[in-house]
């Protein structure tokens, strides 16, 4: 299997740390920057448009199994697959988000998306 990048995320969060479990945490607006060879693929996509960002959360743990749910060590270690973790043996992000603006031929403003600066961009689809 291959899968190869589309883009980048542009965002202010540059850490970890720093990015919220769920865009209504407070996650910040964003750029989805697409590189020029998908430009066409971008047609029709206008500020509105609700879409399904796929992302590569390079920055995870491939070997987590299990974790507590949103690091409360309260709750008790749950499998990742019941959970939202990012740290997982596949780590697809999966981001719903609406277009705030175009940028240019290949730049799409996002509202709140919770991946940080940097994040593989590996598809976009509309949300149903």
């Amino acid at each position: 299997m291959e899968l190869r990048p589309i883009g980048v995320v542009r965002s202010s969060l540059r850490e970890r740390a720093d990015a919220p479990n769920q865009p209504h945490a407070g996650a910040p607006e964003a750029v989805l920057a697409i590189d020029d060879a998908y430009a066409d693929a971008l047609n029709r996509i206008e500020p509105g448009d609700e879409l399904i960002v796929l992302t590569w959360l390079h920055l995870a743990d491939l070997e987590v199994l299990q974790c507590h749910p949103q690091d409360d060590e309260r709750k008790p270690l749950t499998g990742v697959f019941r959970t939202r973790s990012s740290d997982r043996p596949n780590p697809i992000g999966v981001h719903r988000v609406t277009v705030t603006a175009r940028e240019g031929a290949t730049a799409l403003r996002v509202n709140a998306l919770e991946a940080i600066d940097g994040t593989p961009i590996l598809d976009l689809k509309v949300a149903l």
